[in-house]
């Protein structure tokens, strides 16, 4: 059976003849049929051309031929990324029947690699969510407790890797939209430095803050999956780095003398059960050799996600701006019937085709950046954001690492919070600093908590300067194992 395979694991079964590319993906396909029957995490399957690409690949193995590292390997992709000629829907109506005539640079990346697309998968709509309770197709339950939410937007792509409906999947995070669902889910989620993979292709949300990421079952599949996509594209201006990195060369360096700085305040600000993971973790890294650093790390709160959310909101108002269902989208049965001026027949689609998130989004933003407003709100953000860039960079002049949990809650139930925005947006209060400062960040499991039954998992956060993706994965390699 294909259950659990990591990606090192399948890629050495494949090579030595233990199992096939098309018996694995055919098992893939048997599994998602079975356990997302509603099509609750898979929005679009890829059966036949992932069969036939399978099918190819086990021809090149039994000619004695290698194969690179992630050639065969199941990948579920975030349904906010472009496929070519495969229906990407951002989770939203309005992009129902919408299909790409090119590929986003990560899924061609990986395509190039010989990676086997299984589908997409569901998300909050236009990544606009830290539950999944916003997507137009339904919430996928949380893996670990079906009554739970799993973590958004990329709320899909977590709970296939957690259910092992694929061997890893591609994310986005906006504001920790890759490393709450990796948290709440039990598994590992890597969002890179800005810039570090190409947004190319990426379905806009948040232009200055949108990354793809990373969401698998271990650190070393996190770090295989960054050195195989990572690389600067002429499409898309912000993209740096170089291309080809290794970045597992330093997992044998260890963690000894390696600094941890945390501010306590912020982890007892935190649930019960999280504080005492979070103290608990530090403690165990100390006793493994590593060092531990309180400080005092400002900006993360609920200052930063103030900030966050003006300045999202009103990138959201100007790239939602395209969707006016006249150049590609879903055009309503009330719009083609009923409207005769052109303002009428967009607010008619948009009316009826977006979310009620995604509206309200729309509207702060467009306040934010409106006449009399823009430097009260959007403005002030912007000066804001460099305090934090600053302060984080203070930080990692002195200690290479910043700990903090990655949600100070628990999965909440389905609904708790939907009436409740500012509560459902503090679920990002320690994800959202490490997107305004543009440095990478990564979420794994350092507990759990059994409640009313289920085991939860807590997850613990890890922040690196901006393209230190090799002592900040070093580090969580080695902190998964505690």
């Amino acid at each position: 059976m294909s259950s659990g395979y990591t990606i090192s694991q399948l890629h050495d079964n494949l090579q030595q003849g233990k199992t096939s590319a098309p018996k694995v993906t055919e098992e893939y396909f048997r599994k998602i049929k079975k356990e997302d029957w509603n099509h609750k995490i898979y929005l679009t399957l890829n059966e036949k051309v992932a069969v036939e690409q399978a099918a190819a690949l086990d021809k090149k193995i039994r000619r004695g031929e290698k194969i690179s590292l992630m050639e065969g390997i199941p990948v579920a992709v975030k349904d906010v990324l472009c496929t070519k000629g495969l229906r990407t829907t951002a989770g939203s109506k309005i992009l129902e029947n919408y299909t790409p005539a090119y590929d986003a640079t990560a899924v061609k990346k990986l395509r190039e690699e010989g990676s086997v697309i299984l589908g997409k998968v569901n998300c909050d709509e236009f990544a606009m969510g830290g539950s999944g309770e916003n997507s137009a197709y339904g919430v996928c339950p949380n893996p670990l407790d079906p009554q739970r939410v799993p973590g958004g937007s990329s709320s899909g792509s977590a709970a296939a890797v957690a259910k092992d409906l694929c061997v890893f999947s591609l994310g986005t995070d906006t504001g920790g939209s890759v490393r709450l669902p990796a948290s709440f889910c039990g598994i590992v989620g890597l969002k890179p430095t800005y810039g570090r993979i190409s947004r190319y292709g990426l379905i806009a949300m948040a232009s200055s803050l949108d990354q793809v990421g990373i969401l698998a079952k271990n650190v070393n599949d996190s770090a295989l999956t960054l050195s195989a996509i990572a690389a600067p594209d002429r499409y898309d201006g912000t993209s740096s780095g170089s291309a080809g990195k290794d970045f597992t060369r330093d997992f044998n360096k260890g963690i000894r003398g390696l600094t941890l700085a945390y501010d306590k305040d912020l982890i007892a600000q935190s649930e019960a059960e999280v504080a005492e993971k979070s103290l608990i973790f530090l403690e165990k890294w100390k006793d493994a050799g590593g060092k531990i650093q309180e400080v005092q790390i400002p900006f993360i709160g609920k200052e930063s996600v103030a900030c966050y959310y003006i300045i999202t909101a009103s990138e959201i108002s100007s790239n939602m701006a395209r969707y006016d269902s006249s150049r590609f989208g879903v055009t309503t049965r009330k719009a083609k019937k009923g409207a005769y001026r052109w303002h009428d027949y967009i607010a008619l689609c948009r009316g009826e085709l977006l979310g009620k998130e995604v509206k309200r989004r729309i509207l702060l933003g467009t306040f934010c950046l409106s006449s009399g407003y823009y430097d009260a709100y959007y403005g002030k953000a912007q000066q804001v954001r460099y305090c934090v860039r600053k302060s984080l960079a203070d930080i990692f002049k002195k200690y290479p690492l910043i700990f903090t949990p990655t949600s100070p809650t628990l999965p909440f139930k389905i609904g708790e919070r939907v009436s409740d925005p500012v509560k459902m947006y503090l679920a990002d209060v320690f994800t959202t600093t490490a997107n305004l400062a543009g440095v990478p960040a990564i979420s794994f499991p350092i507990g759990n908590a059994k409640i009313s039954g289920k085991k939860l998992s807590i997850g613990g956060q890890l922040m690196a300067a901006a393209w230190d993706e090799e002592t900040l994965l070093r580090a969580a390699y080695w902190g998964e194992k505690l």
